[in-house]
């Protein structure tokens, strides 16, 4: 998707920009939705998924050529069915106004934060999660009061015609409207002045975003990736490592944001890794690329790419180990796990974020090279630490950064309700999910209100006074 310079057909950018103007007018007709309007919508959107469920999970079957529908039903249903039910939990606290101390210069003053819908916001949704990156973002702007309208990926036109049917049965397109297209379409979208939009996507891709969102002031949440490490501390069985962060590997083929990228593994240990990685493997998906639990490369353009950077790590020296015999087709663009050994910084999968079955595996001699390693590369969207020594558990979580964090476990944290999400740096900015998601679609507004006694008098010209020249001594102190 290039952003520059947007060739988009009048239609619809007619289309986007009368939509975006009749959103705007009937938030401003409500400006704050109440607590039982919100909630209604949150309650039918929840029906509506768990109604559709199976037609979404054969809609992303029929757009990846193959996914098995216990992948979608974890990782793009049930977590926006349980975000639903923790929002509905916890909605009425969030939308509370906060009370702040006012402190004694504001005597008798009183200090609160009210939390005001923003208005408009826009989501860019990516490919490879497409109804957990549409309705997650629908689900906290909803939430937090606001409308909405949805670019949904040109890659995944079977789950589009799903998600908008579904939509449609539920909001009318001056609440939530759907919109796809190329990459001109998504140039143009991300170039309206939404009161907010939230991106997902590639860091390239996100840099542009930003850059046209500046243009209008917009506000942005950006969810992109990175290379996200995976380091296997000296005291961590090898076995049960592997064990721990393989899934977060194969899930979807690994084309997932927080996906582990790469592996630092003790140097003495890496045979050990490599047979325990194939071992497992070939037990979770024994026919190797025929296995229907393991999902396909979403299309021609994806696969080539990884088999592009494949050949050319293995033209460069690097050692190529697949996990099963049966590891590749080229027709129906299905590629397993491949171990990469003997990798240097010249190759593009050292370089670039995978976003596939490529495992990249580092050999370090002390823990220390290993964490520096880590340090030296931008900042990733996720970091997974396999120890079980509490000293160093606590030295990662305080001087490495990242979006987030597991330790002894991959992806899930993702899956948090009641936590933020996010990355640092290249890897991204702002959160969603959670009360830090309702934060973020909403306005803090800070309110101060005084009653019938004016202390404000005291501090205003004429100045010189002893009562003003006894405050300042007192409070300057």
């Amino acid at each position: 998707m290039t952003i520059a310079e947007p060739i988009v057909s009048n239609l619809d950018n007619a289309a986007m920009q009368n939509t975006l103007k009749e959103q705007r007018s009937r938030f401003l007709a409500q400006p704050m939705p109440d607590h039982a309007l919100r909630i209604s919508q949150l309650k039918a959107l929840k029906h509506a998924l768990l109604q559709h469920k199976t037609a979404l999970c054969e809609a992303l079957n029929q757009d990846y050529g193959q996914r098995s529908q216990q992948d979608s039903l974890m990782a793009d249903i049930l977590p926006c069915v349980m975000n639903i039910s923790y929002t509905i939990r916890h909605l009425k606290k969030w939308m509370k106004p906060s009370k702040r101390h006012a402190g004694l210069l504001l005597a008798p003053g009183k200090v609160e934060v009210v939390y005001q819908p923003l208005g408009v916001v826009g989501i860019v949704v990516p490919w490879n999660f497409p109804v957990m990156l549409s309705i997650g973002p629908l689900i906290t702007a909803l939430a937090a009061g606001n409308r909405a309208m949805i670019k949904l990926s040109e890659f995944t036109p079977h789950t589009n015609k799903v998600l908008r049917k579904l939509l449609a049965e539920i909001f009318q397109p001056q609440q939530v409207a759907v919109f796809e297209g190329e990459a001109d379409v998504a140039a143009a979208f991300s170039a309206l002045p939404f009161d907010h939009l939230i991106f997902t996507g590639s860091t390239a891709v996100g840099r542009h975003v930003m850059r046209t969102a500046a243009d209008n002031l917009t506000p942005v949440t950006l969810e992109l990736g990175g290379k996200s490490p995976t380091l296997i501390a000296p005291d961590m069985p090898v076995g049960l490592a592997v064990e721990r962060m393989i899934y977060g590997k194969s899930l979807n083929a690994g084309q997932i944001c927080v996906a582990p990228d790469y592996v630092l593994v003790p140097e003495d240990k890496v045979d050990n890794f490599v047979a325990e990685y194939k071992k497992q493997f070939n037990k979770m998906y024994p026919k190797g690329v025929a296995n229907k639990d393991f999902a396909s490369i979403i299309n021609e353009r994806q696969y080539q790419r990884l088999s592009s950077w494949l050949e050319e790590a293995e033209h460069k020296g690097a050692t190529v180990i697949p996990c099963h015999e049966h590891n590749r087709d080229d027709l129906q663009h299905r590629m397993i796990t491949h171990l990469v050994l003997n990798t240097s910084n010249e190759m593009t999968l050292m370089q670039e974020e995978i976003f596939g079955p490529l495992l990249p595996v580092i050999p370090y001699r002390e823990v220390n090279d290993a964490l520096e390693y880590i340090q030296q590369r931008p900042r990733p969207l996720a970091l997974y630490l396999m120890s079980f020594d509490a000293e160093l558990q606590q030295r990662v979580k305080a001087t490495s950064h990242a979006g987030g964090m597991c330790i002894n476990e991959a992806v899930f944290h993702a899956a948090a309700d009641d936590a933020p999400f996010g990355g640092v740096g290249s890897s991204g900015m702002g959160h969603y999910h959670g009360k830090e998601g309702f934060l973020t679609f909403s306005k803090a507004k800070t309110v101060l209100s005084r009653g019938k006694i004016n202390t404000a008098k005291l501090v205003t010209p004429p100045y010189g006074g002893w009562l003003q020249k006894m405050m300042l001594a007192f409070f300057l102190r």
